[in-house]
């Protein structure tokens, strides 16, 4: 990534191991593009007044040339599943992207007629 990657979290203390999990989910976006210039992610807990269960909620917000990708997964009790959940999407988001790039531009790099 071109830019270093953010993460905010929102009523939830961002540990050690919860920042290796996104830094590591993160880096793998790179497989399918070297293009990402920004890499966003809000980790957040609203909803600690049910008495279901602590929900946390992923947001990623994806900058690559052309696009902004913004991925909104539903809320999970399980923040890790949470997380995979979010980075799975935002991966099939990115490859698309990159596809629709490749084929607006043709396989070779110029643009299609």
């Amino acid at each position: 990534m071109r830019l270093p990657l953010q993460i905010t979290a929102r009523d939830i203390e961002l540990t050690e191991a919860i920042d290796t999990a996104v830094r590591k989910k993160a880096e793998k976006l790179d497989q399918f593009s070297d293009r990402i210039m920004a890499c966003r992610v809000v980790i957040e807990c609203p909803h600690k007044h049910q008495h279901k269960g602590v929900l946390y909620n992923v947001h990623i917000d994806l900058t690559v040339p052309g696009a902004e990708l913004v991925v909104k997964r539903e809320p999970n009790e399980d923040l890790y599943v949470a997380l995979r959940d979010a980075f799975d999407a935002a991966a099939r988001q990115l490859r698309d992207h990159m596809d629709r790039q490749q084929d607006h531009h043709g396989r070779n790099g110029t643009a299609a007629a």
